[in-house]
Protein backbone atom coordinates (compact mmCIF):
# COMPACT_ATOMS: atom_id res chain seq x y z
CA UNK A 1 0.00 0.00 0.00
CA UNK A 2 1.43 3.31 -1.09
CA UNK A 3 -0.60 6.50 -0.68
CA UNK A 4 0.73 9.87 -1.75
CA UNK A 5 -1.10 13.21 -1.75
CA UNK A 6 -0.07 15.70 -4.43
CA UNK A 7 -1.31 19.10 -5.48
CA UNK A 8 -3.87 19.18 -8.27
CA UNK A 9 -1.68 20.47 -11.10
CA UNK A 10 -2.19 20.61 -14.87
CA UNK A 11 -0.80 17.08 -15.00
CA UNK A 12 -4.01 15.83 -13.33
CA UNK A 13 -6.60 18.35 -14.62
CA UNK A 14 -7.95 16.14 -17.42
CA UNK A 15 -8.28 13.21 -15.02
CA UNK A 16 -9.98 15.46 -12.44
CA UNK A 17 -12.42 16.78 -15.05
CA UNK A 18 -13.39 13.26 -16.12
CA UNK A 19 -13.61 12.03 -12.52
CA UNK A 20 -15.81 14.94 -11.43
CA UNK A 21 -18.07 14.40 -14.43
CA UNK A 22 -18.36 10.71 -13.58
CA UNK A 23 -18.85 11.03 -9.82
CA UNK A 24 -20.84 14.29 -9.64
CA UNK A 25 -22.61 14.12 -13.00
CA UNK A 26 -20.99 17.44 -13.98
CA UNK A 27 -17.91 19.51 -13.27
CA UNK A 28 -20.17 22.26 -11.93
CA UNK A 29 -21.04 22.23 -8.24
CA UNK A 30 -23.44 24.47 -6.30
CA UNK A 31 -22.84 25.20 -2.63
CA UNK A 32 -24.81 27.77 -0.63
CA UNK A 33 -25.84 29.53 -3.82
CA UNK A 34 -22.32 29.69 -5.24
CA UNK A 35 -21.75 28.05 -8.60
CA UNK A 36 -18.29 26.47 -8.88
CA UNK A 37 -16.47 25.15 -11.91
CA UNK A 38 -14.89 22.46 -9.73
CA UNK A 39 -12.35 21.29 -12.30
CA UNK A 40 -10.64 24.71 -12.18
CA UNK A 41 -10.40 24.98 -8.38
CA UNK A 42 -7.24 24.28 -6.39
CA UNK A 43 -7.08 20.83 -4.91
CA UNK A 44 -5.26 17.65 -4.08
CA UNK A 45 -5.05 14.28 -5.76
CA UNK A 46 -4.55 11.05 -3.85
CA UNK A 47 -2.26 8.64 -5.65
CA UNK A 48 -2.67 4.99 -4.71
CA UNK A 49 0.25 2.97 -6.02
CA UNK A 50 1.04 5.95 -8.30
CA UNK A 51 -2.44 6.10 -9.87
CA UNK A 52 -5.09 8.77 -9.11
CA UNK A 53 -7.52 7.37 -6.55
CA UNK A 54 -9.06 10.41 -4.90
CA UNK A 55 -9.72 14.10 -5.37
CA UNK A 56 -10.45 17.07 -3.14
CA UNK A 57 -11.16 20.57 -4.46
CA UNK A 58 -11.41 23.65 -2.28
CA UNK A 59 -11.88 27.40 -2.30
CA UNK A 60 -10.41 29.92 0.14
CA UNK A 61 -12.14 33.28 0.65
CA UNK A 62 -11.54 35.70 3.54
CA UNK A 63 -9.51 33.26 5.65
CA UNK A 64 -12.16 30.56 5.36
CA UNK A 65 -11.62 27.33 3.43
CA UNK A 66 -14.52 25.53 1.82
CA UNK A 67 -14.10 21.93 0.75
CA UNK A 68 -16.08 21.93 -2.49
CA UNK A 69 -15.67 18.29 -3.55
CA UNK A 70 -14.20 15.17 -1.98
CA UNK A 71 -14.24 11.75 -3.57
CA UNK A 72 -12.30 8.54 -3.25
CA UNK A 73 -12.16 5.67 -5.72
CA UNK A 74 -11.12 3.24 -2.99
CA UNK A 75 -12.95 3.33 0.32
CA UNK A 76 -11.55 2.52 3.76
CA UNK A 77 -7.90 3.04 2.82
CA UNK A 78 -7.44 6.48 4.40
CA UNK A 79 -7.64 8.37 1.12
CA UNK A 80 -10.39 10.79 2.19
CA UNK A 81 -8.74 11.38 5.56
CA UNK A 82 -5.37 12.09 3.93
CA UNK A 83 -6.97 14.54 1.49
CA UNK A 84 -8.69 16.36 4.37
CA UNK A 85 -5.41 16.55 6.25
CA UNK A 86 -3.68 18.02 3.18
CA UNK A 87 -6.29 20.75 2.75
CA UNK A 88 -6.28 21.41 6.51
CA UNK A 89 -2.53 22.07 6.37
CA UNK A 90 -2.98 24.29 3.30
CA UNK A 91 -5.79 26.22 4.99
CA UNK A 92 -3.74 26.80 8.14
CA UNK A 93 -0.77 27.96 6.06
CA UNK A 94 -3.16 30.31 4.26
CA UNK A 95 -4.25 31.85 7.55
CA UNK A 96 -7.69 30.26 7.61
CA UNK A 97 -9.53 29.97 10.93
CA UNK A 98 -12.35 27.77 9.64
CA UNK A 99 -12.80 24.91 7.21
CA UNK A 100 -16.31 24.05 6.12
CA UNK A 101 -18.35 22.12 3.59
CA UNK A 102 -21.84 21.39 2.43
CA UNK A 103 -23.42 18.00 1.91
CA UNK A 104 -27.01 17.09 1.21
CA UNK A 105 -29.52 15.54 3.58
CA UNK A 106 -29.43 12.20 1.74
CA UNK A 107 -25.66 11.75 2.14
CA UNK A 108 -25.65 9.91 5.45
CA UNK A 109 -22.29 8.29 4.69
CA UNK A 110 -20.68 11.74 4.33
CA UNK A 111 -22.24 12.92 7.60
CA UNK A 112 -20.68 9.95 9.38
CA UNK A 113 -17.33 10.37 7.64
CA UNK A 114 -16.91 14.08 8.37
CA UNK A 115 -18.06 13.93 11.98
CA UNK A 116 -15.57 11.16 12.69
CA UNK A 117 -12.88 13.55 11.42
CA UNK A 118 -13.78 16.40 13.74
CA UNK A 119 -16.35 18.29 11.70
CA UNK A 120 -19.43 19.54 13.53
CA UNK A 121 -22.92 20.14 12.19
CA UNK A 122 -23.49 23.89 12.30
CA UNK A 123 -26.56 24.47 10.10
CA UNK A 124 -29.30 22.84 8.12
CA UNK A 125 -30.32 25.03 5.21
CA UNK A 126 -33.84 23.77 4.67
CA UNK A 127 -35.03 23.44 1.08
CA UNK A 128 -31.77 24.99 -0.21
CA UNK A 129 -31.56 22.41 -2.99
CA UNK A 130 -34.66 23.95 -4.59
CA UNK A 131 -32.60 27.12 -5.11
CA UNK A 132 -29.51 25.15 -6.14
CA UNK A 133 -31.51 23.45 -8.91
CA UNK A 134 -32.11 26.88 -10.45
CA UNK A 135 -28.33 27.12 -10.98
CA UNK A 136 -27.83 23.42 -11.71
CA UNK A 137 -31.04 21.78 -12.94
CA UNK A 138 -29.37 18.36 -13.19
CA UNK A 139 -29.43 17.88 -9.40
CA UNK A 140 -31.66 14.81 -8.97
CA UNK A 141 -34.83 14.87 -6.91
CA UNK A 142 -33.93 11.66 -5.09
CA UNK A 143 -30.53 10.65 -3.77
CA UNK A 144 -28.87 7.97 -1.69
CA UNK A 145 -31.14 5.35 -0.16
CA UNK A 146 -34.18 6.78 -2.01
CA UNK A 147 -34.13 9.92 0.18
CA UNK A 148 -35.54 13.09 -1.43
CA UNK A 149 -32.73 15.65 -1.79
CA UNK A 150 -33.95 18.88 -0.17
CA UNK A 151 -31.53 20.37 2.33
CA UNK A 152 -27.93 21.49 2.48
CA UNK A 153 -26.17 20.48 5.69
CA UNK A 154 -23.24 22.63 6.73
CA UNK A 155 -20.35 21.15 8.68
CA UNK A 156 -17.23 22.89 9.95
CA UNK A 157 -14.04 22.45 11.85
CA UNK A 158 -12.29 25.34 13.55
CA UNK A 159 -8.58 25.55 12.72
CA UNK A 160 -7.42 27.92 15.46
Amino acid sequence: MQLEIVELTEQYRDWAREYLQESWGAVQVVSRGTFYQADTLPGFVALWEEKPAGLLTYNIVDNVCEIVTLNSLIERKGIGSALIEAVREQAILGGCFRMWLITTNDNVEALRFYQKRGFELVAVHRNAIEQARKLKPSIPLTGNHGIPIRDEIELEVRLV
